[in-house]
């Protein structure tokens, strides 16, 4: 089976082939050619470096095609990760200062941040579409690349149902709070809800009965896990529902700027800076890659929204956190339940058909799925608060407006170029996390997004 990263040259890459190494299960259904596809060859060279120590000693090892050339990356896959960053981390970097020189969140994907990532990625990401359409068209499409439901939704006008976006967030949420309640978390049964980035866990089933009402009465318990100490136990008890880390810069909006304005750089900027000295030294190193990866990606771990926590308290992360698995084990999963149609039941970005009322069939949002040979069909959730669904309303509605901003910005002549920048401030203006249509102008002006070709 030939499984093509594009974005292959991503700092989060070992992890994947990580799992790929791990996976024991019949040959049949398991990687056996690993394609990276990247615009710069040297990230491919730093990161081919940690992957041949990976696979140092492995026989079984998948052999690893490292490529600058999309349609040859494509061309024969049976399984597609898109993990792309439009614009490197110098991007991410102007996203997330602009919005904050207006005194707004400065986020990769919540606020003004995501909306001006969002712009940048999607006209990338709908043409990588294209081309799998055309290259590729069995292949099944996992959508790393954020903001992830965004941009899912956008490749899936393309390609339909063989797209399916992942996250790591929720899974994380489900586990520490199973382990909470002293419960194996590979048996309790989820109920979760929401979209990318914005979702709440209402439920952990253990044996048939609904534990979260205990772990509610129990601040002891509550507190001592990640979201526990963000939320806090009298907002989490109001809500009776456990949000999404990325919640907190909802809840939590004045506090989280602040931290985030008084800190010495943003996000970004410390992951440009901290991964420029990782790639420049695997590139040249004559060994030690491997090495050099693990230090850099537990500071990355370690320091993880580190905002929200010097917000509310400066507390550190718990060891069992910082492995950096998730996402890639998620993705794996899939791939297993396709190929060998093993059916199980994971938390992923897909259409909402009728699994969350009050949104329509087309909405991607973030739900329980069962995934077998057919691929990932959400499960119902029941009704959702209006608090939940309102707040699911706007974003929606957000992301919507920069689908359309992106896909109006190819447009020939001065038409498409005022219907791109309409939708991009409609964008930013209707963010619940952007307080002026004044503030929203500005920061679209200071982005110089859309690009107009």
């Amino acid at each position: 089976m030939r499984l093509t990263v594009l974005g292959g040259g991503g700092f989060r890459m070992p992890l994947v082939y990580r799992a790929l190494l791990e996976d024991t299960g019949d040959a049949a259904g398991r990687c056996t050619e690993l394609m990276l596809y990247d615009t710069d060859r040297r990230r491919l060279d730093a990161i081919g470096a940690v992957l041949a120590e990976q696979a140092a000693d492995r026989p079984t090892a998948p052999v690893v095609r490292a490529t600058t050339d999309l349609d040859d990356a494509l061309r024969g896959s049976d399984f597609v990760f898109s993990a792309i960053r439009v614009g490197g981390l110098e991007g991410r970097a102007r996203d997330e200062r602009i919005p904050l020189g207006e005194g707004v969140l400065g986020q990769e994907t919540v606020g003004a941040g995501g909306v001006l990532y969002g712009l940048r990625t999607l006209p990338v990401a709908t043409r990588i579409a294209e081309r799998i359409a055309a290259v590729a068209p069995d292949a099944w499409v996992i959508n790393f690349t954020n903001p992830a439901g965004m941009v899912t939704e956008a490749m899936r006008r393309v390609l339909g149902d063989r797209v399916i976006g992942i996250c790591d967030s929720p899974v994380g949420l489900c586990r520490r709070a199973a382990r909470a309640l002293g419960a194996d978390p590979d048996r309790a049964v989820y109920d979760y809800v929401g979209l990318n980035h914005l979702g709440w866990l209402r439920g952990v089933v253990v044996d048939g009965r609904d534990r979260m009402p205990e772990l509610l009465a129990d601040a002891g318990a509550l507190e001592s896990f990640e979201e526990g100490k963000l939320f806090g136990a009298e907002w989490l008890r109001a809500l009776g529902a456990l949000p999404n880390e990325y919640l907190h810069y909802y809840y939590f909006n004045r506090e989280a700027v602040a931290s985030i304005r008084q800190a010495p750089t943003t996000r970004g900027e410390f992951l440009r800076e901290q991964q420029a000295r990782f790639y420049e030294t695997a590139r040249t190193a004559r060994g030690g890659a491997l090495a050099a990866w693990e230090r850099t990606r537990l500071e990355r771990e370690v320091t993880y929204l580190a905002e929200s926590r010097e917000a509310t308290g400066g507390w550190e992360r718990d060891s069992c956190d910082l492995d950096g698995g998730g996402y890639e084990r998620i993705a794996l999963a899939i791939m297993r339940a396709i190929a060998r149609d093993e059916r199980t039941t994971l938390i992923l970005n897909v259409a909402n058909r009728t699994a969350v009322p009050g949104l329509d069939a087309d909405a991607v949002v973030e739900v329980p799925c069962l995934v077998d040979a057919c691929g990932a069909r959400p499960l119902a959730t029941g009704a959702v608060a209006p608090d939940q669904l309102g707040l699911m309303l706007s974003l929606k509605a957000v992301e919507r407006s920069t689908i359309e901003a992106a896909g109006a910005t190819g447009a020939a002549g001065a038409g498409g170029t005022a219907a791109a920048r309409s939708a991009a401030l409609r964008a930013l203006a209707l963010h619940p996390l952007v307080d002026s249509v004044h503030v929203a102008s500005r920061i679209l002006d200071a982005s110089g997004l859309p690009a107009t070709e």
